[in-house]
């Protein structure tokens, strides 16, 4: 990501989150959605790994840092109003915590 788009991220909306949309590089699945926040984000860029910011736990985390199952940024793409990202990663293993391999699998209709 260029330092330019980084500093066009509108962290106001999500006091001061901003939803990351997780999509399988080759794939294309969708994996999942979580939310980062500037230390996350610059963290993410600096590893070359995703790192979200936990709302639960209140505190930043790699993906995979206990399960092993990393996600490998390929690319990250910014939407057109700077609030909400997409990550293009290559997944290492599920990226679900119920060890599926999409955390959309659970189906309405």
């Amino acid at each position: 990501m260029k330092e330019g788009l980084l500093k066009k991220l509108d962290f106001k909306k999500g006091n001061g989150l901003i939803p990351v949309v997780v999509q399988e590089n080759k794939s294309k699945d969708l994996l999942m959605l979580a939310y980062a926040n500037k230390e996350a984000i610059e963290k993410t860029v600096e590893t070359g790994y995703a790192h979200y910011w936990s709302r639960s736990r209140k505190k930043l985390w790699m993906k995979g840092e206990t399960s092993g199952h990393t996600q490998k940024i390929c690319q990250i793409l910014v939407d057109c109003d700077y609030d909400t990202l997409l990550y293009l990663v290559d997944q290492k293993g599920p990226a679900c915590h119920t060890n599926e391999v999409t955390c959309f699998h659970n189906i309405i209709k």
